[in-house]
C-alpha cells in the first residue's frame, strides 16, 4: 500500500497530461476493475492493480514469477513450472481500418481501442501473449489483446528504468494474472486472467492516474 501511494504521487505530473476530449470517446468500461463481481478474483486484483488501490488494505501480497529475460520487444517470466512471454510489435496503419472524426482516431478495425493517447494512432501493439504451464500451452485469444495498444515493459523513474509488469499467482495457484502497466497519458493497466489452465477474462483500466 505504501509503495502504491508513493508511486501515485510520483506520477502526478503524468496525470496532469490528461485532457478533456472534444470528440467522442467510445472506450467501454465493461472490463474495468470496478466491474469485477467475483470477490476472490477482485481481492486478488486489488492487491496489485492501481485501479484497486482503495481496496488494497489488508489484501495478501500475491506470489509473483521472476523476470527470466527481456528485450526491446519481449519480456519473459518463469517459475513454478510456468512460463509467460509477452511480445510487442510496431503498429502498421496500413493493416488496420481506421475510423476518424476529422484528425481524431475513434476506432481501429471497428472497435474502440485502449492505451496511448486516445484520439491518436498508437505506435506499438501487443503481438502475442504465450503461456506455458508444464507442457501445456494456454491459448490466449487474439481478441483479448487486439484492441490494447502502447504496451510498455518499463518506464523511467528518477533516471532509472523501472517496471510494474508482473505475473502473479493466486494463493491456491489456480489463477495466474498477467499484468502490464503504462504510466503515459493518464495511465493504463492490462491484466489477463488464467484459471485452471484456461483463459478466463481480462481486466482493462485507463485514466487511472488522472485527477
Amino acid at each position: 500500500m505504501r509503495y502504491l501511494l508513493s508511486f501515485l504521487l510520483l506520477c502526478g505530473s503524468v496525470a496532469g497530461m490528461a485532457q478533456d476530449l472534444d470528440f467522442p470517446d467510445f472506450r467501454s468500461k465493461k472490463d474495468n476493475f470496478s466491474k469485477v463481481r467475483d470477490m476472490p478474483l477482485r481481492n486478488d486484483l486489488a492487491s496489485f492493480l492501481l485501479a484497486g488501490v482503495d481496496e488494497s488494505i489488508g489484501k495478501a501480497v500475491l506470489k509473483n514469477l521472476p523476470v527470466k529475460e527481456y528485450g526491446n520487444n519481449f519480456m519473459t517470466f518463469e517459475g513454478d513450472n510456468i512460463q509467460v512471454t509477452i511480445r510487442t510489435g510496431a503498429f502498421d496503419p496500413s493493416k488496420y481500418k481506421i475510423q476518424r472524426q476529422e484528425t481524431h482516431v475513434l476506432k481501429i478495425n471497428g472497435h474502440p481501442y485502449y492505451g496511448g493517447n486516445y484520439g491518436e494512432l498508437p505506435r506499438t501493439i501487443v503481438q502475442s501473449v504465450t503461456v506455458l504451464i508444464g507442457k501445456d500451452t494456454v491459448a490466449i485469444p487474439k481478441e483479448a489483446y487486439s484492441d490494447l495498444f502502447e504496451p510498455r515493459f518499463s518506464y523511467n523513474e528518477s533516471g532509472s528504468a523501472k517496471t510494474r509488469n508482473n505475473v502473479y499467482l493466486s494463493g491456491d495457484k489456480s489463477r495466474i494474472y498477467i499484468y502490464m502497466f503504462n504510466p503515459d497519458f493518464g495511465g493504463s493497466e492490462y491484466t489477463w486472467v488464467i484459471q485452471d489452465k484456461n483463459y478466463l477474462r481480462r481486466v482493462v483500466d485507463f485514466g487511472i492516474l488522472q485527477k
